[in-house]
Formats: C-alpha cells, sequence, structure tokens
C-alpha cells in the first residue's frame, strides 16, 4: 500500500503499518460485525487463565495455548464453524491458528492485535494489561 492509499476494509481499526496477513487474520472490527450479526463462531482465548481473569472479551472460551494439543478432540465439535483465535496481541494466536489449521479445522482465523486492540478500538471497558 502506497502512503497515498487508504486503509482497506478489511485493515480498518488496525495501527498504521501493522503487518496485516489477510490470509490468517481478521481485525477486531470484523470481529465486532460477526457479534452483531449474531454469526455462529467461536471466539477462542489461547491466553492463560490469569490473563482471562484480567480481562476478556464477552463470549469467548478460554482454552490456553499449551492445553490446545490436549483438547482437539474437544474443540472438533467447532470443526464445522469459523473459529476466530485471539490472545494478548496476536502472536500465539496466530500459531494456536496454523496449529488447528494443521489439524483439519478449515475456517481458522487469528484477531489482528488481539484483546490490546479490543480494548482500544472496539470496547475500552476490557481493561489493558
Amino acid at each position: 500500500m502506497t502512503m497515498s492509499q487508504a486503509p482497506s476494509d478489511r485493515t480498518a481499526g488496525l495501527p498504521p503499518r501493522y503487518p496485516f496477513q489477510a490470509e490468517w487474520e481478521t481485525t477486531p472490527h470484523e470481529v465486532r460485525a460477526l457479534q452483531q450479526r449474531g454469526e455462529d463462531f467461536l471466539l477462542l482465548d489461547c491466553r492463560t487463565s490469569e490473563e482471562f481473569a484480567t480481562a476478556r472479551i464477552e463470549g469467548a472460551h478460554l482454552c490456553p495455548m499449551q492445553e490446545i494439543p490436549a483438547n482437539v478432540q474437544e474443540l472438533a465439535e467447532h470443526a464445522d464453524r469459523k473459529i476466530v483465535v485471539h490472545c494478548h496481541h496476536g502472536a500465539r494466536s496466530l500459531k494456536v491458528a496454523a496449529y488447528l489449521r494443521e489439524q483439519g479445522f478449515e475456517d481458522v482465523t487469528s484477531m489482528a492485535g488481539g484483546i490490546d486492540l479490543w480494548s482500544t478500538d472496539i470496547d475500552s471497558s476490557v481493561p489493558r494489561y
């Protein structure tokens, strides 16, 4: 994107120069839109239980990153649904999304910027840490 181009709708709300990976990520704005439309998707929080206790997105399902392999069978019931994984800033959730795709889950993305961007751009009542 050149400096004169406006950001696309897909990158709305992301910080300038955020290295958005369209094949792997979705934005907090897109996740909010899914919620508002009542779409059937799983919002999977891969942070620790301590982080979840500090700040969480309403409706998110907690499964810490290190527990994902042991819980793949449990997550399999969601295999036909869209899955959006989120963490604090987006690094862990990208790894979890890649792992789940390797396990055969087809519609899995990471929420760009994580809960931190959610807090600053979507819902300021969610504490930042």
